[in-house]
């Protein structure tokens, strides 16, 4: 019997290495590509030449009208020329540094083809030849791809999955909610988020996409939110005197907000009721000293803790700086992280103090929810950045016997409407200010002609002993592009600095172990100039760092420039953040002033909400909210509140359970629980 949960293997074509391939992309099920919908589409209706603007990209189809020319010059080079009939005009078409299109060019064949248009020379500046041009449908979905998995794999295997697949497509979402939401049916809207025959199919399908999504994301959350509310939680007993003896050796004053922070984590504690709290605040506004302080209060009252990090560079840098906070209070801190896995002997002693209890907090990465972790009394789970730990991580816990309480941070400030909406099961703690001292960080936009100045700056800034940041363009079409950028930029600044400066690089791709390797040369010192892609985005501190160059500045969401600039600015030294960009919009305009303008998240925050509500509703993600495909907290908050009501409903129905019409959901939710439900 056919399942959604079939691995991707079971598609003609899907051998062991292409698995793997696609397994890297996060498509490990049937169901992982049917919900992998295009990020974009690309529109190759026939279009009258007029109408197009000069130098506009557009995808023209027309018939091929002459044979293919091909001219090789310099080393590697070539050019590619052939003529189109569209319609009554014709055009000539050319491809740069492409030699191997020159097969598929054939007098009298169809072919779409996207490009950039120059209207005087009546020529297509060709980028790509888009497939599935003779097909009924004039656009065509683009998706996610990689090095070894090329859009015409993905597509293919799109359309073998809904082929095979559809007739298992269930609606989870009830007949009466679809028919108050006007939302397609199941099996449609994902037939036409893959193969829409035109705009406003697209449009209908994304818009019960992202219903379908959001409702999906609440349900669980209101349903996980009841069971546990009908659990009894813990309570925290903590020393108020050890506490406040801890708080007054720090080596500096807490802010007020801090002060009203602490108070609420520790009263939540206090209670045995389940905490379950977010804990928000701008960059450098002190959660680390909060978390700490929460963590402190755990163990003064006899319990574990622990403080889990996204990535292995984090959690060591925790951990490092709660082994400074409390050196002097008879504390242990160990770290333990898939590092420790190779380390044998070590990570069984780890372990064996854990569940003896003589480790009083563990920092470490999603390690610490492995099956042989075992806690002796765990009382508290701190999270850094909320949205990479979700209810499933919670779940693992409970596994273990235990029900801790949660205190999630975040530097990725969400306004108060969208936090509501988005975390509505947790409650909410905002650090309002920054610690007393605190340099402000100068942010300069530049167009791409003053890239110079910026490295001129750059190189004066080297000269003083100062490190440097340069994140390279990011591309969502592929990982490798991105790659592939930010390795030309690190060639061409080696030219530029080398020898007097070391310049090193950084990027996805990369194993945690060379990260880490890198990340550490970089905060050693031995490393002057760091190429990166956004793997530095989340927390890093390296507080010789003074200077964050970004290019194509306007390819960033707000919240993501915000959070880059943040890892500069953390030391005693002025810090400088350049962007680079030539917008092509009034909406990336706005973005890059609004970004000059103000170093305070909450207002970052707050003019992201109200730009991307006119802007690029394909635009970046809202970092800090759950990785949705389609849906865009942001931009579609006005249906994500729908959701959140509409799944409020239905899950507060004392009848909820017995309704036939609920049949299918409640199918859903065993579904996902029985994997232990993962939604962050």
């Amino acid at each position: 019997m056919k399942s959604l949960a079939d691995p991707i293997s079971v598609l003609k074509g899907v051998g062991p290495k292409s698995a793997v391939a696609l397994n890297k992309l996060g498509l490990n099920t049937v169901e992982d590509l049917l919900l992998a919908y295009p990020f974009r589409y690309d529109d190759f209706a026939v279009r009258n030449l007029s109408e197009i603007a000069d130098q506009e990209k557009v995808a023209l189809k027309g018939t091929v009208a002459s044979e293919a020319v091909l001219t090789h010059f310099g080393r590697k080079k070539s050019r590619l020329n052939f003529r189109l009939l569209i319609e009554h005009d014709v055009i000539m078409v050319t491809f740069f540094n492409q030699p191997y299109l020159a097969q598929k060019v054939e007098v009298g064949k169809e072919m779409a083809i996207y490009g950039k248009w120059d209207s005087k020379r009546q020529r297509l500046s060709g980028m790509k030849i888009l497939y599935n041009a003779a097909g009924s449908s004039d656009i065509a979905g683009v998706y996610r791809s990689s090095k070894d998995v090329k859009q015409p794999t993905i597509k293919k295997l799109v359309r073998q999955a809904y082929d095979e697949y559809k007739d298992v497509l269930v609606d989870v979402i009830p007949e009466k909610t679809r028919h108050k939401f006007r939302l397609l049916p199941r099996e449609t809207m994902i037939h036409d988020m893959h193969f829409p025959k035109d705009q406003k199919a697209a449009r209908l399908a994304r818009r019960s996409a992202i219903f379908d999504e959001f409702f999906c994301f609440q349900i669980k959350l209101q349903f996980i939110k009841k069971t546990e509310h009908q659990e009894r939680g813990i309570k925290i007993g903590y020393d108020n005197k050890l506490l406040k003896k801890f708080i007054a050796a720090l080596p500096f004053e807490l802010t007020s907000a801090q002060k009203k922070v602490v108070n609420e984590i520790c009263s939540d504690m206090h209670h045995n009721v389940h905490m379950n709290r977010l804990l928000q605040g701008d960059v450098g506004s002190g959660k680390t000293v909060v978390a700490a302080i929460a963590l402190y209060a755990a163990v003064t009252a006899n319990f574990q803790a622990a403080l889990m990090a996204p990535t292995e560079i984090l959690a060591q840098q925790h951990a490092e700086k709660l082994d400074q906070l409390f050196s002097d209070f008879d504390v242990t801190v160990a770290l333990l992280t898939g590092a420790t896995a190779g380390k044998v002997k070590l990570r069984r002693e780890l372990l064996k103090h854990l569940s003896d209890g003589k480790i009083n907090i563990v920092v470490g990465t999603h390690a610490l929810i492995q099956n042989d972790v075992v806690f002796k009394n765990l009382g508290l789970v701190v999270t850094d950045e909320q949205h990479r730990f979700g209810v499933n991580q919670r779940q693992k816990f409970k596994e273990k016997g235990h029900l801790p309480d949660v205190l999630a941070m975040t530097a990725t400030p969400i306004p108060r409407t969208l936090a509501i909406t988005m975390y509505g099961e947790m409650d909410v703690s905002t650090i309002t200010e920054l610690p007393q001292g605190r340099l402000p960080i100068e942010t300069v936009w530049l167009r791409e002609k003053q890239l110079g100045e910026a490295l001129a700056f750059l190189k004066k800034e080297l000269s003083l002993g100062s490190q440097a940041y340069v994140i390279s363009p990011l591309i969502e079409e592929s990982e490798m592009m991105d790659l592939k950028n930010a390795e030309e930029i690190f060639t061409k600044l080696k030219k530029k600095f080398e020898p007097q400066y070391h310049v090193g690089l950084l990027h996805g791709r990369m194993k945690g172990s060379e990260k880490n390797e890198i990340m550490t040369a970089f905060k050693g010192k031995k490393i002057d100039v760091l190429v990166s892609t956004t793997v530095i985005e989340v927390g890093v501190d390296v507080p010789n760092a003074t200077m964050m160059l970004i290019l194509d500045a306007d390819r960033f969401g707000l919240a993501q420039l915000h959070q880059l600039r943040g890892r500069v600015g953390r030391g005693k030294k002025k810090s400088y953040c350049f962007l680079i960009a030539d917008p092509k919009n009034d909406y990336g305009v706005s973005r890059m002033k609004v970004m000059a303008e103000t170093n305070d998240g909450f207002v970052i925050a707050q003019k992201d909400l109200e730009l991307r509500g006119q802007g690029d509703i394909l635009g970046s993600k809202q970092a800090g909210a759950p990785d949705f495909k389609v849906g865009d907290p942001v931009a579609d908050l006005r249906i994500l509140q729908s959701a959140q009501q509409e799944a409020a409903e239905i899950i507060n129905d004392p009848k909820f359970m017995y309704k036939s019409e609920n049949k299918q959901l409640l199918n859903y939710l065993r579904y996902e629980l029985a994997k232990g439900i993962s939604f962050d």
